[in-house]
């Protein structure tokens, strides 16, 4: 066991392979997805969806060759995901979402065969964080590029206004989104004494202005919950986290007091109030949902993965989208491999690494309530796999790891 007291972070750590941190790179650019906001150059769909599986295929290739002895380090939550697509093929082979059903789940086994190959590299160590930050730091930039070419386009009309991605077809919850990881996680490592506040800002600063102009809800509130949160969550080991979480309630208050009229605005996005108390239209489509008739097996297993829509309308609700495609089972499965996050997170040893980790797993929670993603392969999935991969236990503690028919 380790000595108290040396912090998990004073730990030395084999360092990642290059080629780990591309495969992940790769790994995010399958799940930024191929439909959107319409491009500065036309991009057939076709050609978005080579490109995005040719990443996935290519991040498997290059973790196998990597891991070619196939040394795999036991994982409770890639375990129950792994669990969740036996579900989902089972659920699919009726063929009621056609075979695109079917080939969404080859598409879920590879991207989590991709997970448990690079699971040898899964140490608590922070370079995987690094890569996650460079890699959709590089994708806000392509956003930023398509403002400036095409201001009109990268904020459409039938968005609202909102800032989208015109080089890569991103809607604004998705660039919002990365943009809160982006900023979350930069924090995080400037706090804990990982970056210095000059690069933290260049970072930050740009992050949190591409933030505003997506005006997506989500991805405020779950900056600022996994935030706060994680910042609560070092409030006994670091001061410097209790000076920095009493300035943002300060400052949140003094925020709310002086610019409540500019928030509200801003949370509205000049929508009526009818339109956002029913989320923008989503609480339509849920109470259809729910409100359908199902066969037993349905309730139990679902339909089998879809396109995260109903009825041509998305769900956009982590909950019911597994709810609808992978049944109540689903449900338990995904409620499982979040809890035992939860509580492998609250048993950890406070660090850097579990601030992260805490960060990601909260923003995930919060955001499941509006977004999709939790039962197939997703940013979303992949923010959790990430924060898996740093509450491995540190090098001294971890057991031998296991061969692929040690684990059979």
């Amino acid at each position: 066991m380790l000595d108290p007291a040396v912090r998990p972070e004073a730990v030395a750590r084999p360092r990642m392979p290059k080629a780990v941190g591309i495969a992940w790179a790769l790994l995010i650019i399958n799940t930024l997805g191929s439909a959107g906001a319409k491009t500065v150059l036309p991009l057939p769909r076709s050609v978005s969806q080579l490109i995005t599986m040719g990443s996935l295929g290519a991040a498997f290739l290059i973790a196998l060759a990597l891991n070619s002895k196939l040394r795999i380090r036991p994982s409770a939550y890639l375990s129950l995901l792994t669990l969740l697509l036996v579900l989902s093929t089972v659920a699919s082979l009726n063929l009621e979402g056609g075979f695109g059903a079917l080939f969404r789940c080859f598409r879920f086994a590879l991207f989590l065969s991709t997970l448990w190959l690079l699971t040898r590299w899964w140490n608590g160590g922070l370079d995987l964080v690094r890569q996650h930050i460079r890699a959709y730091g590089v994708v806000l930039v392509t956003v930023v590029i398509g403002f400036a070419l095409s201001p009109g386009n990268a904020m459409p009309f039938e968005y609202g206004g909102r800032l989208t991605g015109v080089l890569w077809p991103l809607t604004p919850p998705q660039v919002g989104q990365y943009s809160a990881i982006v900023v979350g996680l930069t924090t995080l490592l400037w706090l804990g004494g990982k970056l210095d506040r000059r690069n933290a800002l260049i970072v930050i600063v740009p992050a949190m202005g591409i933030l505003l102009l997506t005006h997506t809800r989500t991805a405020m509130l779950g900056l600022v919950a996994g935030t706060v949160v994680a910042l609560m969550s070092q409030w006994m080991s670091s001061a410097r986290a209790r000076k920095v979480f009493t300035g943002l309630v300060l400052g949140g208050v003094f925020f709310v007091v002086a610019l409540g009229g500019l928030l509200q605005t801003w949370f509205l996005r000049g929508q009526s109030e009818e339109n956002f108390s029913s989320l923008t239209g989503r609480a339509k489509v849920w109470d259809a949902l729910l409100g359908a008739p199902r066969s037993t097996l349905e309730y139990l297993f679902g339909v089998g993965l879809t396109d995260k829509s109903y009825d041509g309308l998305p769900i956009d609700n982590s909950w019911l989208a597994v709810y609808h495609e992978q049944g109540f089972v689903g449900i338990a499965i995904v409620a499982a491999f979040l809890l035992v996050l939860v509580v492998v997170a609250v048993l950890r040893p406070p660090s850097l690494a579990r601030s992260c980790a805490i960060f990601l797993i909260t923003y995930c929670l919060s955001a499941s309530y509006t977004e999709a993603g939790l039962g197939d392969a997703s940013p979303y999935l992949l923010h959790l796999a990430l924060a898996a991969s740093l509450l491995v236990r540190a090098p001294a503690e971890e057991p031998e790891f296991l061969t692929a028919k040690e684990t059979a």
